[in-house]
C-alpha cells in the first residue's frame, strides 16, 4: 500500500509538470523563424488569424510541438521498462542499440524499398518496430547466462556494441545511395525531427495510447522484476514470461518514436532517474511522473535547437546528448 502522503506528492509534482508543459507549449508557438506574437495565439486559434498566422500555427509550430512531446513520453516510458526490465539504472533504448536497430530498418526500407506517400507515415512505426525487435532479441540472447540469468553490465556493454555497430552499417548502406536519401538518414541519425505533420502525430499516438495504460497495468510486475531472481520466482512471479512482454512493450514504444523523430539517445535514461528521485522507485508512482519529464525534455530541447541558430536550427537529438551524455558519465562512475 502506498502511503497517502507520497500520493498526494505525486499528484502535486503531476500537476506541475503539466504547468511546465503547457508553459514551454506556449513559449514554444511564438519561437521560430517565422514569428508569430504571443498577442495573436489566441486569436489565431479560434480562427481570427491572417492566412500566414494559420499556417504557421498548425502546420508548422503545434504538430512539431506535439510529435516531439509524445516522442519525449514514448522514449520516457521505454526508459523506465528497460531499467525495470534489466535491473540497470543505465538501461536505454538509445544507448543500448534498440535505437540503431530502428535506424537500420528505416534505412533499408527507404533506400531499397518502394514508398508510397500515402501509408509510409504509417508503415514507417511498423519497420522500425521490426529492427528494433529483432536488435532487442540478439542483444538479450547475448547478454543472459543459463546458470547466472540476465547480467546487467553485460547488456549495457552489447548494447553499446550493437549500437556502434549498426551506426557504422548505416553510414555503409548510405555510402552509395542518391544525395536526396543520404540528406534524410543523415539528418535521422543526428536526431533531427523530420515528421513534423499531422499524419505523424496519429501513426505515433496510437503507440502511447495503447502502452501506457499497459505498461501501468504491469507495474507491479516490474516491481517485483527489480527484485533478485531468486525472490521474483519465490513470489510466483514468471520471469522470462514478464521480461519477454515488457521488453517488446519497450521496444515499440522507442521504435514509434524514433521512427519520427530519428535517433533520439537519453531521454529514456534521464527521464526515470529524474522520476525515482522525486517520488521514489515505486513504478505505479515514478512513471507517470516520468513520461511527463520525458516529453517535456524532447519538446524543450527541440524548441531550444531551433531557435539558437538561423532557420536551420539544432538537431533535437543533439541538444539532448549535450545534456545527456554528462549525465551517463555521472551514472556509470556512480554505479
Amino acid at each position: 500500500m502506498i502511503h497517502s502522503s507520497l500520493l498526494r506528492k505525486q499528484r502535486i509534482i503531476v500537476v506541475s509538470l503539466f504547468a511546465l508543459i503547457l508553459v514551454t507549449i506556449v513559449v514554444g508557438l511564438g519561437l521560430g523563424f517565422s514569428s508569430l506574437s504571443y498577442d495573436r495565439l489566441i486569436p489565431t486559434i479560434i480562427g481570427q488569424g491572417t492566412f500566414k498566422e494559420e499556417f504557421v500555427l498548425f502546420s508548422i509550430r503545434l504538430p512539431r510541438i506535439i510529435i516531439t512531446l509524445l516522442a519525449g513520453m514514448a522514449l520516457a516510458l521505454s526508459g523506465a521498462i528497460l531499467q525495470g526490465v534489466t535491473r540497470n539504472d543505465l538501461a536505454d533504448p538509445g544507448i543500448i542499440g534498440i535505437n540503431s536497430g530502428a535506424g537500420v530498418a528505416v534505412t533499408v526500407f527507404f533506400l531499397f524499398f518502394p514508398i508510397d506517400a500515402g501509408s509510409f507515415v504509417y508503415v514507417l512505426p511498423l519497420v522500425a518496430f521490426a529492427g528494433a525487435l529483432v536488435t532487442a532479441i540478439l542483444i538479450y540472447l547475448f547478454a543472459y547466462s543459463k546458470t547466472e540469468g540476465m547480467q546487467p553490465v553485460r547488456l549495457v556493454l552489447i548494447g553499446v556494441g550493437f549500437s556502434m555497430a549498426l551506426s557504422g552499417a548505416m553510414i555503409v548502406l548510405i555510402s552509395s545511395a542518391e544525395r536526396a536519401k543520404v540528406d534524410f538518414i543523415a539528418k535521422w541519425l543526428a536526431g533531427n525531427i523530420w515528421g513534423t505533420d499531422w499524419p505523424f502525430i496519429w501513426a505515433l499516438l496510437p503507440w502511447l495510447l495503447i502502452l501506457l495504460p499497459f505498461t501501468l497495468y504491469k507495474a507491479n510486475r516490474l516491481n517485483m522484476l527489480s527484485l533478485s531472481e531468486p525472490v521474483a520466482i519465490g513470489i510466483g512471479v514468471s520471469i522470462e514470461k514478464e521480461r519477454i512482454v515488457l521488453l517488446i512493450t519497450a521496444v515499440a514504444l522507442a521504435a514509434s518514436a524514433v521512427s519520427v523523430t530519428g535517433g533520439i539517445s537519453f531521454i529514456g535514461l534521464m527521464a526515470p532517474h529524474m522520476a525515482k528521485a522525486l517520488v521514489g522507485p515505486r513504478n505505479q508512482l515514478f512513471i507517470p511522473v516520468a513520461v511527463l519529464i520525458g516529453g517535456w525534455l524532447l519538446m524543450l530541447a527541440d524548441t531550444l535547437g531551433r531557435t539558437l541558430l538561423d532557420s536551420s536550427g539544432i538537431p533535437a537529438g543533439i541538444m539532448v546528448a549535450l545534456i545527456g551524455a554528462p549525465y551517463f558519465m555521472y551514472l556509470l562512475l556512480k554505479k
